[in-house]
């Protein structure tokens, strides 16, 4: 019925808000800005009517939580990085209706989620930055999920994925695109540091990671990735312990999917993190490619856990 057209990995960087205002920082993320517009545009060319966000910025102890109140409009201030998102205006509708379908999948297919159409729980940052960019006059309807998960399997957020990505082509009438909103390497600078590394990465070290990673991605090398992402979403720093990818790569076919990423934005160090803006192919599903809901076996957590 429904379809998926477009899935990506994107970044949210609080400096491209920065990078609007006057001062020493004007201009310097129009690159990333770029490629949220960029992004923005292909959903409309594709007929998106929702973008659903998988966001590394709600934090979450307990199940999956999908945030589907019918509009969004506030005054946000982060307060992780209050001096550089502060009093940022935001306004776009919501869609109650798809995330109360998302959730009811996702728990028929073992992955207990709550939908939340009826709340006063204002996104974040993960998600009203790219709305900035993408959905300026609120052309898109928007669902936020959350995805900095402290004690959830990277196995079951895959299989969320697959789980949201069957509801949409069995069960909803219209056109949707997933966002994994996350950086790379999350290992911001020392404090007192940040100023020097404001467009670096934190250590060779992970920025070597990171580029191998983007390497496996531009040549599609998924089954590697897939064995690897746990290991790299905790040694390497993940965002979120890079439950957004793990949700992305569930949506697209885990470990068989076998597409090239487009890097949109190439590569890019922010305050020590490693930042881009990349959109994966969307192809037919090869059947349940996705780990099974995730057992509580030391072998499991060890396969798909936070090591």
């Amino acid at each position: 019925m429904g379809k998926l057209a477009l899935v990506a990995k994107i970044t949210h960087v609080p400096s491209m808000y920065l990078s609007e205002l006057p001062g020493p920082r004007q201009g310097t993320r129009q690159d990333a800005i770029d490629g949220h517009k960029e992004i923005g545009r292909r959903c409309r060319e594709l007929g998106v009517d929702t973008i659903v966000v998988f966001d590394t910025h709600w934090l979450v102890n307990a199940n999956y939580h999908i945030n589907c109140a019918p509009k969004f409009q506030g005054l946000y201030t982060s307060n992780e990085l209050p001096h550089f998102i502060s009093n940022l205006n935001y306004a776009f509708p919501g869609n109650p209706a798809l995330g109360e379908l998302l959730a009811r999948e996702c728990n028929a297919q073992g992955v207990e989620t709550l939908a939340h159409p009826a709340t006063t729980l204002a996104p974040e940052y993960g998600t009203l930055v790219p709305m900035r960019y993408m959905n300026e006059d609120q052309h898109f309807k928007v669902v936020s999920v959350s995805a900095l998960c402290q004690v959830h399997y990277l196995a079951d957020s895959a299989r969320l994925g697959w789980a949201m990505r069957r509801a949409i082509e069995e069960h909803y009438d219209g056109t949707v695109a997933f966002l994994a909103s996350g950086s790379l390497s999350h290992r911001f600078a020392q404090n007192g540091l940040a100023p020097e590394f404001a467009f670096k990465i934190w250590s060779p070290l992970l920025q070597a990671l990171d580029e191998q990673v983007i390497a496996m991605w531009q040549r599609g090398d998924w089954k590697t990735f897939c064995e690897m992402l746990p290991e790299y979403a905790s040694k390497g720093h993940g965002e979120g312990f890079m439950h957004d990818t793990a949700m992305m790569l569930g949506a697209l076919g885990w470990s068989d999917y076998a597409a090239p990423a487009e890097i949109i934005t190439p590569y890019f160090g922010a305050s020590g993190t490693g930042q881009i803006n990349a959109v994966f192919p969307v192809t037919p599903q090869s059947g349940q490619a996705v780990p099974a809901p995730q057992a509580s076996s030391a072998e499991g957590y060890r396969a798909f856990g936070r090591l």
